[in-house]
């Protein structure tokens, strides 16, 4: 018997090598939305590093959806082809191609973290944001406007439009960005989310415009292809979204043909007080797992090899999701094989005479 962290995940009609994922992590290095080399090298290098599905970045459906001006997307066709060029590298090397779909809402036109990360005013380049109600993520930031019904339909054909292209560059998982203070994880929390219509006050109408995101995606992703939906379990905030009201969400996630939630937390309060520690947000994972009955992703501080096939080997969750440590350590799966003793047959060939 292998490893579980090796073992095969089959998700619908798409098999995994493995149980390793590459989290979405933005490079703030796009023009235009536009994918480029430096994007080419970097998801091509974890490819080869053994990585069992790699998920590109937040990829902005609109151009005001994007985080910084420098963000992925894919609003246009001329986005497809040079994401298309990443996605047959990375399948030629093994590697499952999946892509985060995402809309930063309130968080949107702000600078790359090593400028700062702070707001964009539009005479610099930036823009206005949108959001479910007029509460800024900062006390400095721009003022969100309150989101109209028609503006929620331009966001939902946005979401559909941006889901077809991503099929034609090739992507096999597609994922829904519905964490870390976002827009649809803004209409989830009652902390942004003050609106006295159908999409604000109850549970049940905080999660409506989420929902429907989900359901123009999945109406246009094919049913042999899996579908992904990131959430933050917690907003880490007294009084806002928390781990219970997370079990609800997935539970409608899973009845309209979510495959997987990626259990995340935070990002949408600068009030947040996080309890970090290695492996974190596993118990996130591993609630909406047995409590729904959904597969579910695990991320956060977790590094080393031992403690993630350990996650697996206890059912907390089905995959483990790496972020930072990949970015450290592009090769991480080969040395993960080594230490848990498993012949996975990852090294490419022109690498073998550098194994131990």
């Amino acid at each position: 018997m292998t490893a579980p962290l090796f073992a095969p995940l089959k998700l619908r009609e798409v098999t995994l090598r493995n149980r390793i994922a590459m989290s979405p992590m933005c490079q703030y290095s796009a023009v235009d939305g536009i994918a480029n080399e430096w994007h080419l090298v970097h998801y091509a290098t974890r490819a080869v590093g053994g990585v069992g599905l790699i998920i590109v970045e937040a990829t902005a459906v609109e151009p005001r959806g994007r985080i910084s001006p420098f963000c992925l997307g894919l609003w246009d066709d001329g986005q497809v082809e040079p994401l298309a060029r990443i996605v047959r590298l990375m399948e030629a090397h093994g590697a499952v191609p999946g892509i985060q779909l995402a809309h930063a809402g309130r968080k949107a036109s702000t600078s790359q973290p090593w400028q700062g990360g702070g707001p964009v005013p539009p005479s610099q380049g930036g823009w206005s944001v949108i959001g479910p109600s007029a509460i800024p993520f900062r006390p400095d930031g721009p003022v969100p406007e309150a989101m109209s019904h028609e503006q929620m339909d331009e966001v939902i054909a946005a979401f559909r439009q941006a889901a077809k292209r991503a099929l034609a560059a090739g992507f096999r998982v597609a994922e829904v960005h519905a964490a870390h203070g976002y827009l649809l994880h803004e209409f989830l929390s009652p902390l942004s989310n003050q609106r006295q219509d159908e999409y604000g006050g109850s549970l049940e109408n905080r999660m409506r415009f989420p929902l429907e995101i989900v359901r123009a995606v999945r109406e246009v992703w094919p049913d042999k292809y899996p579908l992904f939906v990131r959430i933050s379990a917690t907003d880490w905030v007294p009084g806002g979204w928390d781990l219970e009201q997370s079990v609800a969400f997935a539970a409608e996630l899973k009845n309209v043909g979510v495959d997987l939630i990626d259990c995340s937390s935070g990002g949408l309060s600068l009030e947040q007080l996080v309890q970090a520690g290695p492996g974190y947000q596993v118990p996130f994972a591993e609630r909406i797992r047995r409590d729904v009955g959904i597969v579910t992703g695990a991320v956060g501080l977790i590094t080393e090899p031992e403690q993630a096939n350990n996650i697996l080997a206890a059912g907390q969750a089905d995959l483990i999701l790496l972020g930072r440590v990949l970015l450290r350590e592009p090769y991480w799966p080969l040395r993960a094989a080594a230490a848990l003793g498993v012949q996975a047959g990852l090294w490419p060939p022109q690498y073998l005479r550098g194994r131990l």
